[in-house]
């Protein structure tokens, strides 16, 4: 299966719930044969009207630090943990996470990126293991099979809290390296 196949079998998703509240699925963007995955944790408000992950205040500010880690457009992909909006942006429970899993790691398997960087709590615990606390565990490298993994605050965290920029600096400018390295 492809990208584009595996975005078509989820516009009629109904693994869980959330397709009956959801205006669209939010499946992902960027290059399919990127080096680096950036991970959220579900799409908000913008994204669910547009269908297009990253496109709200924290989509930008996203793409301000990408720009700034000078990572080339062609090889990142962007996408989320949740394909679908929790009402009113509430986190999403067991089930929802559960059901949405196998569509991410399907992604993951389809692009085969480099390094993946998990924005957020729910994209650390979902991508590296369930007991993993964002505070705790951003700005250290995790190999999992080939890939290396680089746990860090989401966007919208800097949003609410500009003392996280710096930090996020710090686990940018090391995602930065690495990717030069290869």
């Amino acid at each position: 299966m492809d990208l584009g196949e595996l975005e078509n079998k989820l516009q009629n998703c109904t693994s869980c719930g959330l397709c009956r509240t959801r205006t669209n699925m939010v499946f992902g963007k960027g290059s399919r044969n990127a080096q680096v995955m950036f991970v959220g944790e579900g799409p908000g408000e913008q994204e669910d009207l547009q269908g297009k992950p990253f496109v709200g205040k924290a989509g930008q500010l996203l793409d301000r630090i990408i720009a700034a880690s000078e990572l080339p457009p062609e090889h990142i992909y962007i996408c989320n943990v949740m394909k679908c909006r929790p009402p009113g942006n509430r986190f999403p429970n067991e089930e929802e996470v559960d059901a949405c899993k196998p569509f991410l790691r399907e992604q993951i398997r389809i692009i085969r990126p480099k390094i993946i960087v998990c924005l957020g709590a729910l994209a650390t615990k979902t991508i590296v293991r369930p007991d993993a606390r964002i505070t705790r565990d951003r700005g250290r490298w995790v190999q999992k099979g080939s890939f290396q993994i680089m746990p860090t605050f989401h966007p919208a965290a800097l949003l609410r809290d500009p003392d996280k920029k710096r930090p996020v600096w710090e686990d940018m400018k090391q995602v930065r390296e690495r990717y030069k390295s290869f």
